[in-house]
């Protein structure tokens, strides 16, 4: 067996290049082999994705969260010969969210996982925004949930904290906008707090944020707020979060559709699996059985 693995050498506080080298021992002791790539720049995952030859390969690893299986996804989904191999990911991201499904939250389990060539077949979400395709695994989000994870991004110093923090602060400043939310027969035209649309059920650190959600389906989940939510009601549903009973709440609207488009009043960034992309309108359909993952 032979898998190409990348490995960021300076992202976050280099904990790549030593994931790389507790996992290696491992490979090694069942003679496989690693073929290393150190990643120089932003997308740089996504492009080898996009151009290895995967002949020589039996699986494409990386070492990373969400945004590198992003990447990896976005790149081999691209290829202009349709070629996908099984993708591997060691997680070393500050959230792992879609590990989190996997229940692969380990590096060294999910090592394991790969060295015994257990995989899955799950879906990816297809997101057309302004005739560029993009593909998501993970979460899709507009409104609320993009100004937390934008300003999350800038307050990195708060540490894994800063996510409940910066939740506060922008529940605080109930922005509220108007949109379309167009998902089979129905639409819905009003003010919204925030939208998210999940193939996954955990988001940031473990959060359950669509505790229905299958990453094998066919589906994707919608949970939709709109405005007129008290900041005190809020407030009392984020903590609800952590177990997933938010869907109980009134406020909170839960729907599952295979495909659905946004049409906000004014266009805005989107939160896609947690990097700051693309804008809106945007539309979503669901590809089943797009990816193999080791799992």
């Amino acid at each position: 067996m032979k898998y190409v693995i990348t490995v960021n050498p300076h992202g976050g506080k280099k904990l790549g290049p030593r994931l790389l080298n507790r996992v290696k021992p491992l490979f090694e002791a069942e003679e496989v082999d690693l073929f290393v790539i150190e990643t120089t720049y932003a997308g740089h995952a996504q492009d080898l994705a996009h151009q290895l030859d995967f002949s020589e390969f039996d699986g494409f690893l990386a070492i990373g969260g969400d945004g590198t299986l992003h990447e990896v996804v976005n790149g081999m989904l691209s290829r202009p010969d349709k070629q996908r191999i099984p993708i591997g990911i060691i997680p070393g991201g500050s959230g792992n969210s879609y590990m989190h499904d996997l229940e692969l939250t380990d590096p060294i389990k999910a090592a394991k996982a790969i060295i015994q060539g257990n995989t899955r077949i799950v879906d990816a979400a297809r997101v057309e925004v302004s005739h560029v395709v993009k593909y998501a695994m993970n979460v899709i989000g507009w409104g609320l949930v993009t100004d937390v994870g934008r300003n999350a991004e800038r307050h990195r110093w708060l540490g894994t904290n800063r996510y409940t923090i910066i939740s506060i602060i922008e529940v605080m400043r109930q922005r509220i906008r108007s949109a379309a939310l167009l998902m089979d027969d129905k639409k819905i035209e009003d003010e919204f707090t925030f939208i998210i649309a999940c193939n996954s059920l955990h988001v940031g650190k473990g959060m359950k944020m669509a505790p229905k959600a299958k990453l094998d389906d066919g589906l994707i989940d919608v949970l939709v707020v709109r405005s007129g939510v008290s900041r005190g009601r809020l407030l009392q549903i984020l903590p609800k979060l952590f177990k997933g009973t938010h869907i109980d709440e009134p406020e909170v609207e839960y729907y599952q559709t295979s495909e659905f488009s946004l049409i906000p009043q004014k266009d805005e960034i989107l939160n896609i699996d947690g990097e700051m992309l693309g804008s809106t309108p945007i539309t979503v359909k669901m590809l089943p059985k797009a990816i193999e993952i080791y799992s």
